[in-house]
């Protein structure tokens, strides 16, 4: 029996996978396995000697199942190790951008405008692409007859003026409404006018800022434009002026144009003999601030409102707004950015 043992274990031993040793399994211990035949022998012999020959037997039985699991864990362990070698991944190879894909301009523009106004201690707030008139139109201190609130230039759902909304300033009006002063918030996002061309689309993206706090007055409301602008574009000295101007939500009011070159066709940013209109921009008037539940006596506050596409159509030296949204791979992969760098601010 010694012997019969020793020959067993070192045969399963030898197995170098699962399938060998179920094969030795079932040869040994199966149901017409060879141990299993000894067992079966010990019905032709007397008690004494069946119960010394069957402890014997049982004991052989014993000591070769031992061995099996033994050798399945060691076969087991070997195989996971293999899997895992095999499907290993290397994170020590270096990155190949080209497979991630790009930003889109209007993304980068994005981040861009965040990260500065960010640094500011400005908080980004957002809002729905769907609004009523009340916080698109009402709040705003803009009055019924106005052009905007037609139908030929906004997107009305529904008899009850449920409306896409025309600006981000909606946002403004909502923050107002449920955060006490001191605001310092940017509200950009989707936007939506009935209009489309080389330079507009029905849908666009917008970003806006707001500031509400005691003793704020105009000087603060240039010096943030003058910064922000030069930080953009990159131009230290960018020549800008501030023409005065009306709109229904700020007073006084103005609009903010950059120096620029269109000598030879082509448009330069920076020194030059023409000007550009890039934002607009005033003190929030104070019905404004009064619709909203705040004291004009007490707070006074700038707002500001830019178009994110427009800016990086200048920045970017995009000739045309449509192809923003036409999904080309190629247009992308021509102006797009790689995910991998930094806006840089």
């Amino acid at each position: 029996m010694s012997q019969a043992l020793q020959n067993w274990k070192e045969e399963i031993n030898q197995c170098d996978s699962l399938k060998a040793l179920e094969d030795v399994r079932v040869r040994l211990l199966g149901k017409s396995g060879e141990i299993t035949q000894m067992l079966k022998t010990l019905g032709a012999l007397d008690a004494e000697l069946r119960r010394e020959k069957g402890l014997e037997i049982n004991q052989l039985k014993e000591a070769v199942y031992l061995s099996l699991e033994e050798k399945r864990a060691h076969l087991t362990t070997h195989a996971l190790e293999d899997k895992l070698t095999a499907e290993a991944v290397d994170v020590t190879l270096s990155i190949r951008p080209e497979s991630i894909g790009t930003l889109h301009p209007i993304t980068r523009t994005i981040e861009e405008i965040t990260s500065y106004f960010a640094k500011a201690g400005f908080s980004v707030a957002e809002g729905s692409d769907i609004e009523d008139e009340e916080h698109n139109f009402n709040a705003l201190n803009i009055p019924e007859h106005h052009p905007a609130r037609q139908s030929i230039d906004t997107f009305y759902l529904n008899a009850e003026k449920m409306l896409l909304r025309t600006h981000t300033s909606s946002v403004q009006i909502r923050t107002m409404k449920t955060t006490p002063p001191p605001i310092r918030i940017l509200s950009l996002g989707r936007v939506y006018r009935s209009e489309s061309d080389a330079t507009h689309t029905p849908m666009f993206h917008q970003v806006e800022g707001l500031v509400i706090d005691k003793d704020i007055h105009m000087g603060h409301l240039k010096s943030t434009i003058t910064d922000f602008l030069r930080h953009y574009f990159g131009i230290a000295d960018l020549p800008m002026r501030f023409r005065p101007s009306f709109f229904p939500f700020t007073e006084p009011s103005a609009e903010v144009d950059i120096g620029c070159s269109r000598e030879g066709g082509a448009l330069k940013i920076g020194s030059g003999k023409d000007w550009l209109e890039i934002l607009g921009c005033g003190m929030v008037h104070p019905k404004v601030l009064t619709n909203c539940g705040i004291n004009p006596d007490i707070y006074q506050g700038f707002a500001f409102g830019m178009g994110l596409d427009r800016l990086s159509m200048l920045k970017y030296g995009l000739p045309d707004l449509r192809p923003f949204f036409e999904s080309d791979a190629r247009w992308l992969k021509h102006y797009g950015f790689s995910p991998y760098l930094s806006a840089g601010l």
